[in-house]
């Protein structure tokens, strides 16, 4: 029976799931009878633990590897490299320095994301483990950045100084190094204090699984909902309202493309492509809706003379 924390289902039920590589290496090392069907190999296995439908290693009769995924993550370099550029033209707009961190966060995740779910790297290999394992701790630091700018827009803090810039670089930081720490030892069970599962093939990690699944969900929620009470009960704006509820659902989409429709595009495409391309897609227009939410609320004669609630 499945609890909460375990990523045996996850694992082998959604293809390309980056942190099933960090339980793919426990197995290997701990517990290597678990690895079944296309996960026996480890020089061919798909990212994930036996897969019901994985994309194989490239160059493993014939596999391009996660070409979709590939190319997506490589345009969406261009595009976040585009916005952070025109975020720092806008000298006067509140909260710049922030928003610009976060989209620089998120473009460092892009090329991580490329490989540690575009099956170019061997399962169960110590580079894979340490690309996942920092991804891991981007991601959530991500996640903290992302409510750090909602934070910094209440004005609680003025904007772009010391004084918001050192406590929210100082969490986010703490998210890093707690999530790639536990994500390292999650899978090469360097104190066993995270690892091994118990029992092995549960694959059980309730402190990753809270940081990778759970507080990215609640920290973006968070964020809609402070933004949307700043843009309405504040600034009695509508026009960037539209812009953070289109985010929002570009968020969800992007999360039920890769949990509920990778397997089918699995094996409709024979193990070619999978759902990741598309949520790796819709997460960037996401960021990039994001962006002229952001600028539509810098806009106009307000913006020099700040905003209280």
């Amino acid at each position: 029976m499945t609890q909460f924390g375990d990523f045996e289902t996850l694992c082998s039920v959604v293809p390309s799931y980056t942190w099933c590589n960090l339980f793919y290496r426990q197995l290997l090392d701990e517990n290597p009878r678990y690895l079944l069907g296309t996960s026996a190999n480890a020089a061919s296995a798909p990212v994930g633990v036996n897969p019901e439908c994985g994309i194989p290693r490239v160059n493993t009769g014939g596999s391009l590897g996660n070409i979709a995924d590939i190319i997506t993550c490589g345009l969406s370099i261009f595009v976040v490299i585009a916005i952070i550029v025109h975020a720092g033209r806008r000298k006067a707009a509140v909260g710049r320095t922030e928003i610009r961190i976060f989209f620089f966060i998120y473009l460092v995740t892009l090329p991580l994301q490329l490989l540690t779910t575009g099956s170019l790297l061997q399962q169960g290999s110590t580079a894979l483990v340490a690309l996942t394992a920092i991804h891991a701790g981007l991601v959530a630091t991500l996640f903290w950045w992302l409510l750090g700018n909602a934070i910094v827009a209440t004005q609680v803090v003025e904007d772009g100084t010391l004084s918001s810039i050192i406590p929210l670089s100082i969490v986010g930081i703490f998210f890093f190094i707690a999530t790639t720490y536990i994500s390292f030892d999650v899978a090469l069970t360097l104190t066993q204090t995270f690892g091994p599962s118990n029992p092995p093939q549960a694959l059980s990690s309730i402190p990753l699984f809270v940081l990778t699944s759970i507080w990215p969900g609640v920290a973006a929620l968070i964020y809609f909902g402070l933004m949307l009470y700043i843009v309405i009960g504040v600034l009695n704006e509508v026009r960037p309202v539209w812009y953070y509820v289109i985010s929002a659902i570009l968020f969800v989409v992007s999360q039920l493309a890769y949990f509920l429709l990778s397997k089918v595009i699995c094996q409709g495409s024979s193990a070619k492509v999978d759902g990741s391309f598309l949520a790796t897609l819709l997460e960037t227009a996401t960021v990039v809706v994001l962006y002229f939410a952001w600028r539509s609320i810098t806009e106009g004669d307000w913006e020099n003379d700040g905003y209280y609630p």
